[in-house]
């Protein structure tokens, strides 16, 4: 028996159950899923760092929409933040790096 004791995405038990295999799960309480969504976000991007590529940068953009969720935003509020702030303050495509502002 491996124990896990983390948040998986939703299909997950499905896909374990179609191996034949037995599990126990629980659906996350009100209170624990943030922290629960935080500490997914930090494997998330820490997977993403080692990985760098499409699928990790994907699974971090989930669990982003699942965390607005739980903050009780919807992923169209939270792509329309997105795009509020990049209208107004830009994005990240450039590559400007702010070196030093003088007074």
């Amino acid at each position: 028996m491996k124990i896990y004791n983390k948040l998986v995405r939703d299909k997950i038990p499905e896909i374990i159950g179609a191996t034949g295999k037995r599990f126990d799960v629980h659906f996350a309480k009100k209170e624990e899923l943030l922290p629960l969504l935080e500490t997914k976000l930090n494997e998330e991007v820490s997977e993403y760092l080692e990985d760098k590529n499409l699928e990790e940068l994907a699974d971090v953009m989930e669990v982003l929409i699942g965390l607005a969720s739980s903050l009780g935003y919807s992923e169209e509020d939270l792509f329309n933040k997105r795009n509020q702030k990049k209208e107004e303050r830009g994005g990240f495509k450039k590559g400007i790096v702010l070196e030093q502002v003088y007074e």
